[in-house]
């Protein structure tokens, strides 16, 4: 007898687990800040900021989200410092278990930017898909499916565009995922591009990955590769570490300070450029993140 299947992850999280440990947690550009408070009344505050390193401007946006779990419901509005209003209204379990939608737009009021996203997901034990309609833009159709059995996974994704009547873009994927370990092989743009990722939890401090991609229509053939490892110190610290094919070494380290209050630090390293006195364009790159939360 075949065991109850669990809800497969999404087209946009497959070789998560890899992505997260090769991408997050690793601040290169100048220092930012994340302040979150959540009233009694379930709305949740998120205060956040940045300084580029590179021109010293500073980008900021303030969000609020109000949840309610008994009806099913998110809202979410934002406003940043380039004046643009992000909207987003969830919806979950209405008309069928498993069935959410979503919409989620965006405005310029000083210019013309402006778009609106339409979103229907369906979850259920084997199957994870979506539907997505972008009013804005052609308009688009874009639809991807994930099934899953027994820890293989087999998705796609394709993309038509309503006004030219063409399909615009197309994938295809399979993988495998279990508790200790994920891999995952994907064929996107078009199936020009493909990546093959790599997880493995080693033992309960230790993590490990790797991602591999070849872009067919690049101008150089060679395959990008990046490994990666995560290092937990202790139940309040852990540190971060990959290096790429091009010799570009990233190096992150997470304190919790206290309860609610995280701070990262972030450092990457050309290793093919240490020996410069005075190196061309930036060589080496440095950051910090702090989070408060309340």
């Amino acid at each position: 007898m075949s065991l109850p299947q669990p809800v497969p992850p999404s087209w946009k999280d497959l070789g998560k687990s890899s992505g997260d440990l090769l991408g997050r947690d690793f601040y290169f550009t100048g220092t930012s800040l994340e302040v979150k408070t959540v009233t009694p009344s379930n709305v949740a505050f998120k205060v956040s900021g940045k300084q580029d390193d590179k021109t010293h401007l500073v980008s900021g946006e303030l969000e609020a989200k109000y949840s309610n779990k008994a009806h099913g419901v998110v809202f979410t509005q934002a406003w940043t410092t380039s004046n643009l209003l992000r909207t987003q209204v969830e919806a979950e379990n209405h008309l069928a278990q498993g069935l959410k939608f979503d919409l989620n737009t965006s405005l310029a009021p000083s210019g013309t930017g402006k778009s609106a996203l339409i979103t229907a997901i369906y979850k259920q034990p084997g199957l994870h898909t979506r539907a997505f309609l972008d009013l804005f833009k052609g308009p688009t159709f874009t639809a991807d499916t994930v099934l899953g059995r027994d820890g293989f996974l087999l998705g796609a994704e394709a993309s038509y565009n309503v006004t030219e009547g063409k399909v615009t873009r197309y994938a295809a994927a399979v993988g495998f995922s279990a508790p200790e370990y994920a891999v995952t092989l994907q064929g996107l743009n078009n199936m020009n591009l493909f990546s093959a990722s790599y997880y493995h939890r080693v033992s309960p401090d230790v993590e490990a990955g790797a991602k591999a991609t070849y872009d067919s229509k690049g101008t150089t053939q060679n395959v990008q590769l990046e490994v990666g490892s995560k290092v937990y110190l202790d139940n309040a610290a852990y540190i971060k570490a990959k290096i790429n094919n091009t010799g570009i070494l990233g190096l992150g380290y997470t304190q919790a300070l206290r309860p609610g209050v995280k701070s990262y630090f972030g450092l990457a390293l050309d290793t093919q450029r240490l020996n410069e006195v005075t190196p061309s364009g930036p060589a080496h790159k440095i950051g910090a993140h702090f989070i408060f939360e309340g």
